[in-house]
Formats: structure tokens, C-alpha cells, sequence
């Protein structure tokens, strides 16, 4: 028979049994669904996650401390700091490819000012700060380096810091007392939100880092080195440059780095590889109703066969072939599956945007996936259909005839 006339069949031996089929077709409905919910979900993590990564600066490349191996005791990254101001320095002084280094001193302190009192990240920075993280001002201005060099009491609140001490006013221009320190507030830094790990980016204070390491922080070493090129293409030989000059700095040889490098591609790259894993997992958990809609097709497809074994007699007496009824009763399954496919398609977009309207979380339905899960439910009809449709070619016409 023609395809077109076996897809006719089987959509009219579906109809007979309307309500059965889609019972039938409802593990597959439910299986599609949920992978594309689970699909929309993960990628839409990902898709934020480097949103908010991008957000964190422009060409940006990060100097952390190291691990530590002393005594045959190994320790895990960040836990060898031998960054220094000098670093920092260096790097700016002999670096031909960076446009912005600034080094960075972290501290937490109780904030009095206003009518709050409030507990925050003091972040002590230099003027490149602002260019390397890309970061504009809602008011005020950016401490300069005159206040930098002479060690000045200035501060620049984040956008959560203002909101809590001073709200609902400016506060430039007032004072706010940093571990009981008075400081004069500068500046207002423009809202940034939360980043890929929760942290809300604007509950921060910046300083400059002469005061913040000689008022505040009290030791020598520095927690970061932030630095920008002034073009993406220059990042990876800026990154050779920067390892060249810290090994130079810390007099190390070629395997013994005590600090890491990496860009903001690698920190969004591993930022994204997490929710990338969930997605699939979240996925693969979700096909699992595909093989439960899977196995209730084959068991539905073996009642017919079952049913209509006097029918597929009769054909074979006509000069039907084994063949045909395989056919015959592998498109009835496909049928059913896809059918099931497409359905489950428009629940799980829809699906998924009620998620998003609901939870507020960003969801993203790509076109790779629905094709996918409609490919995939083919198949499924596919290999469960097989066995009852083989079981049926292999019926003997006499003994179909005689079947009560």
C-alpha cells in the first residue's frame, strides 16, 4: 500500500477507538512536555547565567591566589595568596596589552550612616575599577586618583548600601562610618543585580585601595587582580602576558604557578557548565515518561493485533503480504506516537511559559529541542509498535480465519 493510504488506515482504526488512543497517547503528551519544560528551563539558566556574567565587566581577566602544596599537605585554589599591591603595579606598568588593571582588597564591615546601620562588602579598588567592570554611576562621581595617592576617606555605595542607610535621599555628600571610621560618600553606583552564584552585586562599598589596606584591612596581601583589554581578540595573549610578568614578579618557574588567570569566557563557561549538567539531567529524568508512554503504546498495539486478528486473516487471504501488515501496524503506532509528539509539543511551550510567568524564572524553548522530542517520540513509536506489528506478520492466514 501507499503511504498515504496507510496513514489513512491507521488514523481510521485510531478514530474507531477514540477515547483508548488517547489514553494511549498520553505518556508520550506527558514525556514531551516535561522535556521541553525541562529543557526551556535549563537553557534559560544558562542563557542568564551568562547574561550576569557578561554583566560583570568588559574583556575582564581575573588573578586569583593559587592552591598551596607544603609538606606534602595540597591545598585547594585560593588557598596560597601571595598577591600584592606590587603585582597589581607590575602589571600595570609593564603590560602592552591590558587597558585597566586594578587591584583588589576584600573586607566585610558594619556601616553606620543615615538613619541604618547596615553589614557590607568594603571592596578597596583603584580608579580602572569602574572602565574594567563597566559599571556607570547613578550619582555623584567616581573618586579620583588624587584620593587615591593621598589615602582620602571616600567612599562609593552600591546601589542595595544606599537604599538601606539613606532611603529614599542622595546620599552624596553625607557621611557614613566604615568600622567606626567616618567617610565621605562620592558617589552612587548604578543598579547591577544579583550574579550567577545569588550574590547581590550592589551591596558593596567601594574605597580606594590606599585606604581600604592601610584603615581598614590591615594586611599586605590583596584578595584579586582585576584587569581589561581594550579588544576580546586580545584576551588569550594578554592572558600569556600577564602569566609572564606574575611569574617574573614571584620568581617561579614553569609548572609552579601560585596564582590562576582566567577570563570572563571561562568564568561564564563554568558558570553555565553547571546548569548545562541539570538540564540534562533534569532531560534525562523526564524521558523516562517517554518510555512509560512508550511501553503502554506496545501493550495498546498488542490488544489490537489481538482484536482484529480475523481482519489481518482476511487481508492475508486478498493477497496481503507479511509485509504489508508489519507496515500496516507500524505506521498505527508512529501515528500514535507522533501525535502524542505534537500534542506534548504545545504542552510543554506552554508549559513552560507559565513557569516563567509563575516563578519568574527565564525560560528559553529552542526549536533544536522541539524537534528533537517530536523525532524522538517517532522513534519511540518505532521500536514499541515493532513487536506487535511483527506479532501480527507473523499470523497465518487459516489460523487468523478461525480466530474467535
Amino acid at each position: 500500500m501507499k503511504t498515504t493510504t496507510l496513514v489513512r488506515v491507521a488514523s481510521e482504526s485510531i478514530r474507531k477507538n477514540t477515547m483508548r488512543t488517547l489514553l494511549t497517547m498520553l505518556g508520550i503528551v506527558i514525556g514531551v512536555g516535561a522535556v521541553i519544560i525541562m529543557v526551556a528551563i535549563g537553557q534559560g539558566a544558562t542563557s542568564r547565567i551568562e547574561e550576569q556574567v557578561n554583566a560583570l565587566g568588559t574583556n575582564m581577566i581575573v588573578i586569583t591566589p593559587g592552591a598551596s602544596q607544603r609538606g606534602g599537605v595540597s591545598g585547594g585554589a585560593q588557598s596560597f595568596n601571595r598577591l600584592t599591591l606590587d603585582d597589581a603595579e607590575k602589571l600595570k606598568r609593564e603590560s602592552t596589552l591590558l587597558s585597566a588593571v586594578s587591584p583588589v582588597i576584600f573586607t566585610m564591615s558594619q556601616l553606620i550612616g543615615g538613619s541604618g546601620n547596615w553589614r557590607a562588602r568594603v571592596w578597596g579598588v583603584s580608579l580602572d575599577f569602574q572602565e574594567i567592570r563597566d559599571w556607570p554611576m547613578e550619582s555623584g562621581e567616581f573618586f579620583t586618583d588624587a584620593d587615591v595617592r593621598a589615602m582620602r576617606k571616600v567612599a562609593i555605595l552600591g546601589k542595595t548600601v544606599a537604599d538601606n542607610l539613606f532611603a529614599g535621599i542622595d546620599p552624596v555628600g553625607q557621611q557614613v562610618q566604615i568600622r567606626n571610621v567616618p567617610f565621605t560618600i562620592v558617589g552612587v553606583l548604578s543598579k547591577k543585580g544579583q550574579t550567577s552564584t545569588g550574590t547581590d552585586q550592589d551591596d558593596i562599598v567601594l574605597v580606594p585601595y590606599t585606604t581600604a589596606q592601610t584603615r581598614l584591612a590591615g594586611f599586605s596581601f590583596i584578595g584579586q587582580i582585576l584587569a581589561a583589554t581594550s579588544s576580546p581578540d586580545d584576551i588569550p595573549a594578554a592572558q600569556e602576558e600577564m602569566k609572564a610578568i606574575m611569574r617574573e614578579s614571584h620568581r617561579l618557574g614553569d609548572a609552579d604557578d601560585d596564582f590562576t588567570i582566567k577570563n570572563q569566557n571561562e568564568l561564564a563557561e563554568a558558570a553555565s557548565g553547571t546548569a548545562e549538567v541539570m538540564s540534562y539531567l533534569l532531560a534525562a529524568i523526564a524521558s523516562v515518561s517517554l518510555l512509560v508512554g512508550g511501553i503502554g503504546i506496545m501493550n495498546i498495539m498488542l490488544v489490537s493485533v489481538t482484536e482484529r486478528t480475523r481482519e489481518i486473516g482476511i487481508r492475508m487471504a486478498i493477497g496481503a503480504r507479511g509485509s504489508d501488515v508489519l507496515t500496516q501496524f507500524l505506521v498505527e503506532s508512529v501515528v500514535i506516537s507522533v501525535a502524542g509528539g505534537i500534542i506534548g509539543v504545545l504542552v510543554g511551550v506552554l508549559g513552560a511559559f507559565i513557569v516563567g510567568q509563575v516563578t519568574g524564572w527565564t525560560t528559553k524553548t529552542s526549536p533544536e529541542a522541539v524537534l528533537i522530542a517530536v523525532l524522538f517520540s517517532g522513534a519511540v513509536g518505532v521500536f514499541f509498535g515493532f513487536y506487535p506489528a511483527r506479532k501480527a506478520a507473523a499470523l497465518r492466514p487459516i489460523q487468523a480465519l478461525r480466530y474467535e
